[in-house]
């Protein structure tokens, strides 16, 4: 992946409680002043292994025992000496049987020993011929091809042998690392505590979904949309709650949230209308740090702390809600879990659209790969939460740029950006 750019040192970087006035920042520089503002979190904690999934490996684990601990069969056959078996004229006797989970006896000069997948290879034996090569004749195995010493056995710590690293710190542990983690025994693992965070959705017209909205009142997507971008990145979402317009609530609502939270969420009220007052609750408990920045859709996307805990945010606009959250929350919740804060890997991708005016902001076009090209969605308004179900990820256009058919575009899939 690309790293992001190098942050301005924070003094430097990060204005108390900029102005509304203050000029637009680039996205590249808001990703790295967002990742400079934070420190992951200190705080670690032991869990057993069931409950370790998405979560990130505190501490390296290193293997101590070899996986496997012994030499064990590949596959169900008979376990002998390659050269017994060509001395023979590829004919031993059957002294024997080797079940996975037992200590077979040692295997007897000249003799052939049934042997199953996963059992340990007797001593003597130094290959396994696969059943589907022997035929069985009065006791013995007859083999129809002839077998190398070595053959279909695996050895002891052909896997992972004692002393290696399993897995790293920061590794955020997916189904296959807790598969290794318990093949070397380990039963519990050190894992950062989870980040808590705390979602407020800002608006008067917002009802929950299932609730008989009266007109003009809009069911809250952001809300679930937020809570489930938030928990694919293995955040705790401790709370998602909706406030009205109002900046007294809305005070009292961040207040509650940021008492609980290592990072406030808000979606809404961060514009200049008249009902927007996150910023002005904001500044009454703390300051912002970064208000607006070059980006389309999005624009209006401030960070800063309230009660000394980060606070993101983004716009309410569902599209925007989204795409702002992706773009500079992933980064930020990376970095406070302790995770490298890295810019999603970009996939260059040809245009399958012209653009002949350029946009003074950097923009992500809502996009789906057809025939190996960029499609974009007809109606790419910040309120048309449809796009993005039907898009694959979003392109990116430069400031400035212009866009002729066929010219490659960053392309960022809506899995890449939640990884």
């Amino acid at each position: 992946m690309t790293q992001l750019p190098k942050p301005t040192p924070p003094s430097a970087a990060r204005p108390t409680d900029p102005a509304p006035t203050t000029p637009l920042i680039s996205v590249a520089e808001a990703q790295a002043r967002l990742v400079a503002a934070v420190e992951p979190l200190a705080e670690l904690e032991m869990v057993p292994l069931e409950r370790a999934l998405g979560r990130l490996l505190a501490t390296p684990l290193v293997a101590t025992r070899n996986v496997p601990s012994t030499d064990n069969s590949a596959m169900d056959g008979y376990a002998l000496r390659a050269a017994d078996l060509e001395a023979a004229g590829r004919t031993l006797p059957i002294a024997g049987r080797a079940a996975a989970g037992e200590r077979p006896t040692a295997l007897a000069a000249g003799t052939a020993m049934s042997i199953f997948t996963g059992a340990v290879i007797p001593a003597g034996a130094d290959a396994v011929v696969p059943i589907e090569d022997v035929e069985i004749e009065a006791g013995a195995i007859r083999a129809t091809k002839g077998v190398a010493a070595g053959a279909n056995v695996r050895r002891a710590g052909e896997d992972l042998k004692v002393g290696d690293e399993v897995l790293a710190a920061g590794r955020r542990l997916r189904p296959q690392d807790l598969g290794a983690a318990a093949s070397v025994g380990a039963a519990r693992l050190e894992v950062r505590r989870a980040l808590r965070v705390a979602v407020l959705v800002t608006g008067d017209e917002l009802v929950a979904p299932g609730e008989d909205p009266e007109p003009g009142q809009l069911f809250d997507g952001n809300g679930p949309m937020l809570a489930a971008v938030l928990t694919a990145l293995g955040a705790d979402v401790t709370s998602v709650a909706r406030v009205r317009d109002d900046l007294g609530a809305t005070v009292a609502a961040l207040r509650t949230a940021a008492a609980g939270a290592d990072l406030v969420l808000t979606s809404g009220g961060v514009s200049v209308g008249e009902e927007d007052h996150v910023k002005a609750a904001v500044r009454a408990l703390g300051q912002i740090e970064i208000w607006k920045v070059a980006v389309q859709p999005g624009k209006p996307i401030g960070f800063g702390r309230v009660a000394g805990v980060p606070w993101l945010g983004v716009p309410g606009n569902p599209v925007s809600s989204l795409v702002t959250l992706l773009l500079f929350g992933v980064p930020l919740v990376r970095r406070l879990q302790g995770r490298t804060p890295e810019a999603p890997a970009a996939v260059p991708v040809a245009a399958g659209f012209a653009r002949d005016r350029a946009n003074r902001r950097e923009e992500y076009v809502r996009v789906a790969v057809r025939d190996g090209r960029l499609t974009p969605y007809p109606h790419q308004g910040s309120g048309v939460l449809r796009s993005t179900v039907w898009a694959d990820g979003l392109a990116r256009i430069p400031a400035g740029a212009l866009v002729a058919d066929g010219d490659l575009l960053d392309f960022y899939s809506f899995a890449e950006l939640l990884g």
